[in-house]
């Protein structure tokens, strides 16, 4: 059984969310002291986390930050902004998705069961061969992390996927549809911006772990992971 953890300020809300999953099959909980989202996250260790932006004390987006931390778990914001730029701040704080108010609670559902088939289920990357290298760059299936040069960095789902996708198809180009096919339920509501950001932030992880300029963009087509790649100075 799944374990939601809803983040939601409005009290009924946050009821219904966690009634609705149950009645799908779902463990659910939501938040009680928005001070303390945190520890109540560490205790109830849930497999996913829908999260609001607009929170008592500090705002969603901290809350992303503080648990992306501790944790690689799927975050799904839930917010009444519609701005375009809020969606991505959510997404380079660590956020998997995001859902805007007012909403119908089968979409809500539908994204939860996406998110889960993709990180834990039938879409999830294999582990029957859990781990890849390429040219001193080793990719382990089973723990979301890269490795280079004995430097290590766990990734979250979403840039592990990323970045799996590439690494398959090293020296080739991959189309953007293809990875937003890997990493998203519904393309079709996926702008280039979000893509691009979560591009921005496997270049990061493969920054943080020493290569530099490997993910290359070839303009019209897509992304390639290119071998060439060299330690930064």
């Amino acid at each position: 059984m799944y374990k939601v953890f809803v983040v939601e300020d409005d009290r009924k809300m946050a009821g219904i969310i966690c009634q609705y999953f149950k009645k799908y099959g779902y463990d659910a909980e939501h938040a009680e002291d928005f001070d303390a989202i945190k520890e109540e996250f560490c205790q109830y260790r849930p497999d996913i986390v829908i999260l609001d932006i607009n929170l008592p004390s500090f705002d969603g987006f901290y809350w992303c930050r503080q648990i992306r931390g501790i944790s690689n778990v799927p975050i799904i914001f839930l917010s009444a902004r519609s701005g375009e730029m809020d969606q991505v701040f959510a997404i380079e704080n660590g956020g998997d998705d995001y859902i805007t108010k007012p909403f119908h609670m089968e979409v809500l559902l539908a994204k939860v069961k996406g998110v889960i088939r993709r990180t834990y289920g039938d879409y999830a990357v294999s582990t029957s061969h859990n781990l890849l290298e390429i040219d001193g760059l080793f990719l382990y299936r089973d723990r979301n992390t890269i490795e280079y040069n004995g430097a290590k960095m766990e990734c979250s789902p979403k840039e592990f996927r990323l970045l799996d996708c590439l690494a398959k198809k090293c020296d080739h180009i991959v189309s953007r549809d293809k990875l937003l096919e890997a990493i998203w339920d519904e393309i079709d509501l996926v702008d280039d911006n979000t893509l691009n950001v979560n591009i921005r932030r496997a270049r990061k992880r493969l920054e943080e772990i020493g290569i530099h300029d490997a993910i290359q963009t070839v303009r019209g087509q897509g992304y390639s992971l290119r071998k060439s790649w060299r330690p930064l100075s």
